[in-house]
């Protein structure tokens, strides 16, 4: 189950506390609290730690499994598997998640992606019969042919389409094949009401991406003294608009984009044309396989006609085939680099960008809730004597989604309450996400200060999934840049009073280790062994997570915190909290790493801790009693007790584990420390045989080798004759009286 916002990870409106150097003065004054804004509490109104539980290593994994984005779920076998349980598989995209991080590598390559012409005047005959010779109607042509011959009649059209969709090149097809040219380019920054005004007896007009504001929008009676004008000089007219324009009862016409191939093709024909038998080459370079991953991204036809003018660098041996490889995602890195570099956009348009980022298929209204935060904390960074200011209400949902070039869709969401459909929001190329997460810290700096604030509150938040989101952007700028990442925000967490933080550290900390950040392990060994409680916690908890990936590792590591940091003796050394705390911690991280898919080589190694020193037995018995007690991956529909169904498979089997996890149960029940907790397990157990008839053949075949005196036997025979049952009644389950008989046959 989802943790209560308030639950057992620590609640309260505390906020991580400052720490020297750098990170503590990342952000002045965007940390700033400010009284009703829902500013975190100062660190000295935070509880001490001893008066939190931190939510348990076992839900904590499955939280961070339930809420990371996809792509960072998919990237990597490693991560999908150490955190389920189970061996998974798969390059999402089939791209590598680390090149997209540190970028493509490549040249800039001459994309053509600069916005759309707004300038006024001629646009010139070679241009447009350069056009019409690459323009591709879309379908078989009949929508394009109908809209021309509705040109003719109503002398205006207005062609609504998606940003980058072709629209203002069909706009100049659509005069062009019906013979108004000249064509006249109009300035987009006038009103509705003087555009009659600027007509000036050109046969054809065009007005691309009219500015129109909800105070002033487009109305029928425009479009009416428009066509007036255009009778009297014999002229047409075509205004373009994006699917949010401003429009009061005018009939659009809808320009549906021709597909990706068809430009592709039709450019890529033109530009080999005169060149002899290369055909034949173009048509096997269309078969590449880059070319159909970059058609299946969605690339804007402005891209799929620079994509095309690389195409033919390629047939005529101008260019290597290795470039089309990388040209798709050096596209998008152009791309990303526009949207911060545009003059015209606005400052809540950029923190939607990067709180779209951050939250990628997540839901929308989260997304936009947040954004809100990262933008009156930008606000602050770029003027800090105006208050900042949110608009409540302004900007729908489509349109800046279609600006961002972002979709809308229906998913269930993992809830407390279990799953909820949401209406979610998400890139359309699944990159963009981590592209532009790295940009913005690395390319504009000064935004970082607001970035780290707004980072701390995400990661302070009382709700799963946006403290996961807080881990897994900490984790793209780790992976860019490790050093900074470290400083401004990951040990600030690390190293905070509250266990809330701490856990966002340990997911950012697994997340960049799986995305490919540089010497993760480095800083978990020396944090593990090192002075700091707080940094040791963080470690040992996220070798839990890593471990799978690295058992060899994460064992030595954590052999060397146990060594490190308790006595010799009975192996639990001070009876401190502190000291307490960390033994259970170790415990459940050792625990994770056995029920994962590198247990066969954690079960050998707990076995040789069992005759090493007393610190070592007794986390390996913790360790192996907590994963007996826990179900694989918290799933209900996984084995209630997947250790004994692991006993049963191995004994079938007369493998050697089967002995490594009778030892281990061997040696708990006869440890005066460990024999309660043991005895819970059995019981636990043997209600499930009740109800499940593989689990009683299991212990059926478990409980015969656990005797190995007559103090055993009399030990397993009291637990199963006096066992209650389930429900707390006092007469014991059936299958008591059947698991007695193989123990005490007598």
């Amino acid at each position: 189950m989802i943790q209560d916002p308030s639950g057992p990870d620590g609640d309260g409106p505390a906020h991580a506390s400052a720490t020297p150097g750098a990170a503590s003065t990342a952000a002045p004054d965007a940390e700033a609290p400010q009284p009703g804004d829902g500013s975190p509490s100062p660190a000295s109104d935070v509880p001490e730690e001893e008066e939190e539980q931190p939510q348990d290593a076992w839900s904590a994994r499955r939280d961070l499994y339930a809420h990371s984005p996809g792509i960072m779920v998919g990237a990597s076998a490693r991560f999908a598997g150490g955190l389920s349980g189970r061996d998974q598989h798969g390059v999402s995209g089939g791209h590598v998640v680390g090149d997209v991080i540190m970028g493509s590598k490549t040249e800039i390559y001459q994309l053509g992606v600069a916005g759309d012409t707004h300038t006024s005047g001629l646009v010139p005959q070679d241009s447009l019969d350069r056009t019409a010779a690459l323009f591709v109607p879309g379908g078989d042509g009949a929508a394009f042919a109908a809209l021309v011959e509705r040109l003719r009649a109503e002398r205006v059209l207005v062609l609504s389409g998606r940003h980058f969709s072709g629209r203002r090149t069909a706009a100049l097809m659509l005069l062009n094949r019906l013979g108004a040219t000249p064509v006249r380019s109009l300035d987009r920054d006038i009103t509705p009401a003087s555009l009659a005004g600027l007509l000036d007896g050109a046969r054809g007009h065009v007005l691309c991406d009219l500015a129109l504001r909800r105070d002033q929008p487009l109305r029928d009676t425009h479009l009416l003294a428009l066509r007036e004008r255009l009778v009297e000089q014999d002229a047409h007219l075509v205004i373009t608009v994006d699917t949010a324009a401003a429009l009061e009862d005018v009939a659009v016409a809808q320009w549906q984009p021709p597909r990706s191939r068809a430009v592709l093709e039709a450019h890529l024909a033109a530009l080999l044309e005169g060149s002899g038998d290369l055909g034949a080459d173009a048509g096997a370079l269309l078969e590449h396989s880059a070319v159909k991953e970059f058609l299946d991204r969605g690339h804007q036809l402005r891209e799929v006609a620079a994509f095309a003018r690389l195409l033919a660098r390629v047939a005529l041996g101008r260019a290597a085939g290795q470039d089309l490889d990388r040209f798709s995602l050096a596209a998008l890195e152009s791309q990303v680099e526009e949207w911060f570099g545009d003059p015209s956009a606005s400052l809540s348009d950029k923190a939607f960008l990067v709180s779209l980022a951050a939250f990628n298929e997540a839901p929308y209204a989260l997304t936009a809730e947040l954004s809100d935060v990262l933008y009156a904390l930008l606000q602050k960074t770029e003027d800090p004597s105006k208050p900042p200011r949110v608009p409540v209400f302004g900007n729908a949902a489509s349109g800046r989604l279609d600006r961002a070039r972002a979709e809308r869709y229906e998913e269930n969401e993992v809830t407390e309450w279990g799953p909820v459909a949401q209406r979610k929001a998400r890139y359309r190329d699944d990159r963009a996400a981590l592209v532009l997460l790295r940009e913005v810290w690395t390319g504009h700096p000064s935004a970082r200060p607001a970035l780290v604030a707004w980072l701390d509150r995400l990661a302070d938040d009382g709700r799963p999934l946006v403290r996961t989101r807080a881990a897994s952007t900490a984790a793209v700028l780790a992976a860019a840049d490790l050093p900074s990442a470290m400083a401004l925000v990951i040990s600030r967490w690390a190293t905070s009073r509250r266990y809330r933080h701490r856990l966002v550290a340990v997911n950012a900390l697994t997340l960049a280790h799986f995305l490919g950040a540089p010497n993760i392990q480095r800083i978990l060994g020396s944090w593990c062994t090192g002075g700091d409680r707080r940094e040791r916690w963080t470690a040992i908890r996220t070798y839990a997570l890593i471990g799978p990936a690295h058992p060899t590792e994460a064992l030595h590591a954590l052999r060397s915190a146990a060594r490190t940091h308790f006595a010799a003796g009975d192996g639990r050394g001070d009876d401190t909290t502190g000291l307490a705390e960390e033994v259970d911690e170790l415990a459940s991280s050792v625990a994770l790493l056995l029920l994962s898919p590198a247990g066969g080589q954690v079960l050998a190694e707990m076995g040789h801790w069992l005759n090493d020193d007393p610190a070592l037995r007794d986390l390996a018995l913790r360790a192996f009693l907590s994963a007996c007690a826990h179900p694989e991956d918290d799933d209900p529909t996984a084995s209630a007790a997947p250790l004994l169904e692991w006993y049963a498979l191995a004994s079938a089997a007369r493998a050697a584990q089967a002995r490594g996890l009778a030892e281990l149960w061997t040696t708990a029940l006869r440890d005066r420390h460990h024999t309660d907790d043991a005895l819970t397990v059995l019981r636990t157990w043997t209600w499930s045989a009740d109800r499940v008839p593989r689990a009683e053949a299991a212990l059926a075949t478990l409980l015969p080798d656990l005797v190995g005196t007559d103090t055993d036997r009399r030990r397993l025979a009291h637990l199963l004759r006096t066992m209650p049952a389930e429900d707390g009644g006092t007469t014991p389950p059936p299958v008591a009286g059947r698991l007695l008989a193989v123990v005490d046959p007598g």
